[in-house]
């Protein structure tokens, strides 16, 4: 299949990896070659349509050329060398569903210092794991963080967005008070070239039975996950692991067990996100460690609800095979 990367974000990823140079061990290793990944691509770039298109006519068979998901469009690209593996509909704008709240979490973490308490202003919703945040209940923002990216809770991504917002538009003045959070995420968007990529919503809940909370392709969520990883791998971390236990600071303990039912099947993984609503099916967004240091981003969108961690398991699987080849 062509082969077209159109990725644009290397003097971005390049500065968000100069400020994470900090970062010790195989974490840091794994995301080294994010940065590379998009002076990859802005070769890619340089290069006419058709030489693209040609060289990957001309390129042996991929381990991918049998594949079947159930996803509507979907994505894999090595991200040190810039090569996409693999695409399906890559390009066509779907419901984003809770994949919102990684941009959410990105905004918010400009403003909002991991320390900083947040008092909880109503009962969350019960998440998958039977587990909420209570009325009145003081958390650090690390945990609210952790709780709404690992549980997916919708009620904590409104709870983050509220204590941000009036920092937000103080930083951005072009912002409205009262919806700066979502302002900004989408003026991130814009910035990161997200060209098909727009929110309505902080959280991706779906606004009504034919509109959905938040739009985007395949290859936007590429883009915005590599970034992600680069950037502020401390926010995402904790969607590697299968849960965590939070102490508010009263002492009192909640936990949040994770969305992603594909976790245990993917070694090396560096962030992941879950999202589903009605209109966007099942959607699912990682980066994982292939070994020896080669990140890969993976992203399904408009899957089923189970059907997205098979197809997100296949093209993992499939990728290692894939880079075994080279």
């Amino acid at each position: 299949m062509p082969q077209e990367p159109q990725i644009q974000l290397h003097e971005v990823v390049q500065q968000a990896s100069n400020r994470n140079l900090h970062l010790y061990g195989a974490f840091t290793l794994a995301l080294i070659g994010v940065a590379a990944f998009f002076f990859v691509f802005a070769y890619f770039d340089g290069l006419p349509r058709e030489a693209t298109q040609t060289a990957a006519a001309a390129s042996s068979t991929s381990a991918f050329d049998s594949v079947q998901i159930r996803g509507s469009a979907a994505i894999v690209v090595e991200l040190n060398s810039g090569k996409v593996l693999y695409e399906k509909n890559a390009d066509v704008q779907l419901p984003l569903a809770s994949l919102t709240k990684v941009p959410l979490a990105l905004a918010v973490s400009e403003v909002l210092t991991p320390e900083r308490v947040i008092t909880i202003p109503y009962d969350t919703g019960f998440t998958e794991g039977g587990q909420r945040l209570l009325k009145g209940e003081r958390w650090k923002t690390r945990d609210v963080m952790h709780f709404t990216l690992i549980a997916s809770s919708n009620e904590g991504a409104e709870i983050l967005a509220l204590n941000a917002d009036s920092a937000l538009h103080a930083l951005y003045a072009s912002s409205t008070p009262g919806t700066a959070t979502l302002w900004r995420m989408n003026d991130l968007a814009h910035s990161l070239g997200l060209d098909r990529t727009y929110f309505l919503n902080v959280s991706g809940l779906d606004e009504s039975a034919t509109q959905s909370g938040a739009y985007g392709s395949a290859r936007d969520m590429a883009k915005l996950f590599a970034y992600a990883a680069t950037a502020k791998p401390e926010i995402f971390a904790g969607t590697a692991k299968d849960g965590l236990l939070l102490v508010d600071e009263a002492g009192d303990t909640t936990s949040a067990y994770n969305t992603n039912d594909a976790l245990g099947a993917i070694s090396g993984l560096i962030m992941g996100k879950t999202g589903y609503t009605d209109l966007a099916g099942g959607n699912l967004g990682v980066v994982f460690d292939a070994g020896l240091s080669q990140p890969i981003v993976v992203i399904v969108l408009g899957s089923s609800q189970q059907g997205r961690f098979a197809d997100v398991r296949l093209l993992v699987e499939t990728a290692r095979k894939e880079i075994s080849k080279e």
